[in-house]
């Protein structure tokens, strides 16, 4: 994906190395701790108005406040690097980030009256949101109470190594994933969606939320369609691999468990990639109605 003309956006801070994080970087290690997670995670509702992105690129856990997903770089691949000084933007994975984030305020900032942008925090293994600790196992998130991204770049390495999901589009589909539940969040729908989980079964709550991360995902797709003109050959590719890879089918399965559709958050692989690709297609926030009267 060609971004290579745009500046960073400014909205961008970087909170350096941190304590507390679950650790595991390795194959075994991260995707250990999620898939050991899951048996607890999987069909929680969502807690203080925020979901948890705990698997790679796209999975998502309902947890007490924050809504998360994953991100892209310049060149696939490339090692990770430790950011000198804290200055955000200032490693190859971070500037394709920002440079990301810069064309989304650019889209939604047509798209919608009075958008406010979000702020994307960059952090090493862990740090600290609005919504509480922020920890590389989480995977990327949106905070609503700060209406901040938190995301540790060293995901994009564990997409590609562990998933089969890199490349920059898929990347750059996690940052626009979250940009997603910033708008649902300025729009009001992140907040209707957490009422009427709180009066709803766990089962119908989950339903809501995978309603609600599909809509982030078409969200992601409007924004992919809407600047279609920097898109490279492969790079529609790369997103369809990467909303397949976190679907909660495929996850439950990689956990050795048989999938179960009333403990869906995220929704199947093939809802993930749908979703996406109706996004991309229609370039119209509209036709992601996903969440059809919740508004």
């Amino acid at each position: 994906m060609r971004l290579d003309d745009l500046d960073p956006s400014g909205n961008v801070s970087d909170q350096g190395s941190g304590g507390g994080g679950f650790g595991g970087g390795g194959g075994g290690g991260m995707l250990g701790l999620i898939f050991g997670l899951l048996p607890m995670l999987l069909g929680r509702k969502m807690g203080c108005g925020s979901v948890l992105l705990i698997a790679v690129v796209g999975y998502f856990v309902v947890s007490s406040g924050m809504l998360t997903m994953g991100g892209p770089v310049s060149a696939p691949g490339t090692s990770q690097q430790s950011s000198t000084g804290n200055v955000a933007c200032d490693t190859q994975e971070e500037l394709f980030a920002c440079r990301v984030l810069k064309s989304t305020e650019d889209t939604w900032g047509k798209l919608l009256r009075d958008y406010r942008p979000t702020k994307l925090n960059f952090y090493q293994g862990g740090g600290q949101s609005g919504c509480g600790p922020a920890q590389s196992a989480m995977g990327p998130f949106y905070c609503p109470s700060d209406e901040g991204i938190y995301l540790d770049t060293s995901f994009f390495q564990q997409m590609e190594k562990q998933m089969g999901a890199g490349g920059d589009f898929a990347y750059a589909y996690v940052v626009a994933h979250e940009v997603g539940h910033h708008v649902q969040n300025l729009a009001g729908i992140a907040n209707q969606v957490r009422k009427l989980q709180a009066q709803s079964s766990q089962t119908d709550g989950n339903r809501l939320q995978v309603a609600m991360e599909l809509q982030a995902d078409c969200f992601a797709g409007v924004w992919a369609g809407i600047n279609s003109d920097r898109i490279e050959p492969g790079d529609i590719e790369e997103g369809m691999r990467a909303a397949n890879a976190i679907g909660d089918d495929t996850l439950m399965q990689q956990a050795g468990r048989a999938p179960v559709e009333s403990m869906f958050t995220h929704g199947t692989s093939e809802q993930r990639m749908e979703a996406l690709q109706r996004g991309i297609r229609s370039k119209n926030p509209s036709a992601c109605n996903y969440l059809q009267g919740v508004q």
